[in-house]
């Protein structure tokens, strides 16, 4: 009889230890012979199930080991862009070179380290473009009370701040967008997107919400410039305030926002020299069903922005549709800039676009749709894109269409 017993333990302690290597459906099928067998009761198994399925989870992850670490999250994106877009400057056959190239246009790593009691450490970083995206310690003390401080993105704009880059419908973020918060080259404002400071923001249960920041003036998400310690043209802060609404309607939701900036010695044509910008942003998004609609309008007062005698007050909108079918989504988008005497070019406005000489507007069309095939976590979207400047502002030729194909893949981790 102990032969027997003995027989029977050795037997089953083989199986469990091969059972941790086996499916879930298999492990079950052993347990359940071992009970048949009065190897082990139902306590006993279900215990050895429990510990199991942490042996079948567990994932081999160094950390520092940490006296407070709780939780460390990885993320990543990457998007692998194609560009086909050429520009026909009007009553000239010396147009620029075209563009028709593949490139990484984002490859995110990020990490997420949680240590308890609000406190967390975010950090993200761009190995396509050598830049940061996020680099912020975190309190959160309520979803009222959220304080970050560090690098990260202003509240300002809904594609630039609102919208991640991996949910974008129209691959690239609108002329609009660029031309309010892409870096200053003379033209572009440089008013919006990342900067090194204080933000606070919170909502309620309502679905009222807030968000506030002082921050540096300069856009730079460098090494180089996200250590900086500034200089004569960057020693003033810069202050942002946004209030919003998200709420639902019969079958449907809906975001309606509203931001300022401001940004002392930001203006002009030279940084640094007293002349001040204020920036502000209106948006609406409205989602129902397969439905989707995003309207977004830029406004400006920048002092001498046109020269030493004139200020400027550009303006941008947006309006953009999108109608899912099942995995494929359709998406319109067009967007409307006029710089007001300070000028742009189609390079500046539409990502990857040769120049077509210094105009004062420019509108672009953008028709594509969006495959989903897992999601939006594996993407793949490709559209049209027509663009065009006019009313030169340099004296050159007074107009130049953009035209060509946008297309993207997309994987989120």
């Amino acid at each position: 009889m102990l032969k027997t017993k003995l027989k029977w333990f050795a037997l089953a302690g083989g199986a469990l230890l091969a059972a941790v290597s086996l499916p879930a459906q298999d492990n079950k099928a052993l347990i359940d012979v071992l009970i048949k067998k009065g190897i082990l009761n139902e306590q006993e198994a279900r215990q050895i199930q429990k510990d199991l399925a942490k042996d079948n989870a567990a994932v081999d992850v160094s950390t520092s080991k940490g006296k407070y670490l709780q939780k460390l999250t990885l993320s990543g994106r990457f998007q692998i862009q194609y560009a086909g877009l050429s520009t026909d400057i009007d009553g000239t056959s010396a147009d620029p070179a075209s563009t028709n190239h593949f490139f990484m246009r984002r490859m995110y790593l990020g990490a997420k380290a949680e240590l308890g009691e609000g406190w967390s450490g975010n950090l993200n970083y761009d190995f396509a473009g050598s830049t940061f995206d996020a680099a912020f310690v975190q309190w959160k003390r309520s979803d009222a009370f959220v304080l970050d401080v560090g690098f990260r993105k202003v509240p300002f704009g809904l594609e630039e701040w609102y919208t991640s880059s991996s949910n974008l419908r129209a691959i690239e973020r609108s002329p609009g967008t660029r031309f309010f918060v892409e870096s200053n080259n003379g033209r572009r404002l440089g008013a919006g997107s990342y900067r090194t400071g204080v933000f606070l923001g919170g909502k309620d249960a309502s679905g009222f919400f807030y968000n506030v920041a002082i921050t540096n003036p300069e856009r730079d998400e460098s090494a180089a410039g996200v250590t900086a310690q500034g200089t004569a043209a960057t020693n003033a802060m810069s202050y942002w305030g946004n209030v919003g609404y998200a709420g639902k309607t019969d079958g449907g939701t809906y975001v309606l926002s509203a931001s300022v900036g401001v940004l002392p010695d930001q203006g002009g044509r030279t940084l640094g020299v007293g002349d001040n910008l204020t920036v502000y942003n209106l948006f609406a998004q409205y989602t129902q069903g397969p439905f989707d609609l995003q309207l977004e309008y830029f406004g400006s007062d920048n002092q001498h922005g046109v020269s030493a005698t004139q200020d400027s007050s550009s303006t941008a909108f947006s309006v953009q549709p999108a109608y899912r079918v099942g995995d494929v989504e359709y998406v319109v988008r067009f967007s409307s800039v006029d710089s007001d005497g300070r000028g742009l070019t189609t390079s500046d406005l539409i990502r990857s676009a040769p120049s077509g000489g210094t105009m004062n507007k420019l509108t672009e069309w953008f028709a594509g749709l969006n495959y989903y095939i897992r999601g939006n976590d594996v993407k793949w979207q490709v559209g049209y894109i027509h663009g065009e400047s006019k009313d030169t502002v340099t004296g050159g030729p007074a107009k130049a269409k953009s035209d060509g194909i946008r297309s993207m893949m997309q994987l989120n981790f």
